[in-house]
């Protein structure tokens, strides 16, 4: 059924009338609703986008066995629909005909919110994938809980660094000065500050390789011996038995001897090394021994206390009592109390321990008599 109205007696078409009264060409000609119409197709272009290209990658992650795939396309939601965004912000830029310098900072700002939006994810998705990797320590040995800061900050640098440079690339600025001039200063740097970049290095090392932990007892080639109680990037906190606190750079330690007494079980064995006369009865002595070892609370019963015949010395016969302790930071009080009781223990059941005696010959001169 047609529409018609008359006018004067003539008909007139509705069609010819829309056509009059709104020019669709002369739309798209218009600079801010070509602007408009852009910007609303770059939203829609990137929903479309991020909606086609999640479906597509957690298709692809759904086959896998691992979750790090799934998170890593999670991160990635809102990167792909600002990217795709920003994209037809900056091209709708190009269609005001703006007068300069307004384009330049438009088209700079777009690139910059584009930067730093990438930036906060690729940091996201490189705490994910270090996480993943400390999670398989079987695999991936260097990469575990302790030095997951450590790795953390390397990707976070990294990823700033990058951002860094593609913020003056944004900007039409040229990096090649900057890139020498930067070279020539790092070189400057590594030569005033090369022992300060050693002990940073051996800190790495020392966190990667993990000699010794937080609360490990540790005995370095200087012969300082103490409690590990820090392990800082330039350099370990050791606090000794008198409570002094030594720091030691971690350039010595690496290069040095290490040895923990901690590791790879918390014990520490004691040696009491005793000497008897040949009269004695070495069965009693090894009775006695082993009495005051267990009599001793702070002595381990497994590994169990254990006496050892070591040798014939010169005046007397040697033996040696082994046990073991909790914690080596007993070492010395428990040592003591052993030395004490082995020497009493010995006096009441007429053990003698005996000391070097000497017998001194005096010959007269040849020829003179003796008074």
């Amino acid at each position: 059924m047609g529409v018609c109205c008359t006018c004067n007696g003539s008909a007139i078409d509705p069609m010819a009338v829309f056509a009059a009264g709104v020019d669709l060409a002369g739309l798209w000609v218009n600079p801010v609703i070509r602007y408009i119409l852009i910007v609303v197709g770059a939203v829609l272009a990137g929903l479309l986008f991020d909606k086609l290209v999640a479906k597509f990658l957690l298709m692809l992650a759904g086959k896998t066995e691992t979750d790090l795939d799934d998170k890593i396309v999670e991160v990635l939601h809102k990167p792909i629909f600002w990217s795709v965004f920003l994209g037809g912000a900056a091209w709708a830029v190009t269609v005001l005909s703006l007068p300069s310098p307004a384009p330049y900072f438009l088209e700079g700002t777009i690139k910059t919110a584009a930067v730093i939006i990438w930036i906060s994810a690729l940091s996201k998705v490189g705490s994910i994938f270090l996480a993943w990797l400390s999670e398989r320590q079987d695999r991936f040995k260097v990469v575990q809980p302790r030095t997951m800061p450590l790795f953390d900050i390397a990707v976070k640098v990294v990823v700033i660094g990058g951002g860094f440079y593609a913020l003056l690339l944004s900007w039409d600025i040229n990096v090649t000065g900057w890139l020498a001039s930067a070279g020539i200063l790092g070189l400057a740097i590594g030569f005033a500050a090369k022992d300060t970049l050693a002990n940073l290095f051996a800190g790495v090392f020392i966190l990667a390789d993990a000699p010794y932990k937080l609360g490990d007892y540790i005995v370095i080639q200087s012969g300082e011996r103490g409690k590990v109680v820090e392990i800082g990037m330039r350099s370990t906190r050791i606090l000794t038995r008198d409570d002094i606190e030594i720091v030691v750079p971690n350039s010595s330690i690496a290069n040095g001897k290490i040895i923990n007494e901690s590791g790879p079980v918390f014990k520490r064995r004691i040696r009491i090394q005793v000497g008897v006369s040949y009269d004695s009865d070495i069965d009693l002595v090894e009775r006695v021994l082993l009495e005051v070892a267990t009599g001793n609370a702070d002595v381990s019963a497994e590994p169990e206390p254990r006496v050892r015949f070591r040798s014939f010395g010169d005046s007397s016969l040697d033996f040696e009592l082994l046990v073991w302790v909790a914690d080596p930071e007993w070492r010395g009080r428990v040592q003591h109390e052993l030395n004490s009781a082995v020497f009493k223990a010995f006096k009441a059941a007429g053990v003698e321990i005996p000391f070097p005696q000497r017998d001194v010959h005096i010959i007269p001169p040849t020829g003179q008599e003796e008074s």
